[in-house]
């Protein structure tokens, strides 16, 4: 913690530097007493901040260096290919570009899922929305989902099925993945045909993951806005910035 040391030593020598120069002056009006005052309250608050700080930190086991890279990447604004990842919406001229990182076995990933619909259908003329795959080492059934919701997207209803699936993600397997196929109408022959986790599937899903982890994923699921990850999603955050996009725009 010896930076935690040097901004507080520096800012205390900022501090005493003034208090020395109001003595020089031989100068004791109210005004600058007053100051003096302000600015000792000040200081006082900045050395009881950085001990909360640093008494945070050292408790989560970490350096003002590791939680500087934290900062720096959680402002990070990162370039997400498409690749041959699903879209949806204004492809063109978005915006903003929404790129999801999920998988289907996330009980958190299938309860967002009715809130990002909701968002798709209501801008999908101002929003372009991305699906990355990013099935969890732990959840063992999200890969062959995610195969399945490749099949469906051979056929051009990837979205569809994917929200058909959402709500079925403690019932992952060859029977569900094959109800939802016919739910949505797909050609039932090819999909069959195509809903096996095959390698070129698994290279697809292995491409998404390892770009989610250079972006920093950490978990499912993880969304990003015009290539800035965002901890705090939520359908007013999104409301937010396409407010101010648009008044950028103006």
């Amino acid at each position: 913690m010896k930076s935690f040391s040097l901004a507080l030593s520096a800012a205390l020598l900022i501090s005493l530097s003034a208090c020395n120069e109001a003595s020089a002056s031989g100068k004791t009006d109210g005004s600058k007493g007053t100051k003096l005052d302000s600015l000792a309250a000040e200081v006082k608050t900045m050395h009881e901040e950085f001990e909360i700080l640093k008494y945070g930190l050292e408790k989560r086991g970490l350096s003002i260096e590791q939680m500087q890279a934290e900062m720096e990447a959680d402002n990070k604004v990162w370039d997400i290919p498409v690749g041959t990842s699903p879209v949806f919406g204004n492809t063109k001229d978005p915006l903003l570009t929404i790129v999801e990182f999920s998988e289907f076995q996330c009980p958190y990933c299938a309860r967002i899922a009715p809130t990002i619909h909701d968002l798709m259908n209501k801008h999908k003329d101002e929003i372009k929305f991305v699906f990355k795959h990013f099935p969890l080492s732990f959840h063992k059934d999200a890969p062959g989902a995610a195969a399945a919701t490749m099949a469906a997207q051979e056929q051009g209803k990837f979205w569809e099925y994917r929200y058909a699936l959402a709500d079925k993600n403690r019932e992952l397997n060859p029977e569900t993945f094959k109800k939802v196929a016919k739910e949505i109408g797909l050609d039932m022959a090819k999909f069959e045909k195509s809903m096996a986790l095959d390698s070129a599937k698994q290279a697809r899903i292995n491409e998404d993951f390892q770009l989610g982890v250079k972006v920093g994923v950490q978990g499912t699921p993880n969304f990003y806005i015009n290539g800035k990850r965002q901890d705090r999603f939520s359908p007013d955050l999104v409301e937010k910035l396409l407010k101010e996009a648009k008044e950028q725009k103006k």
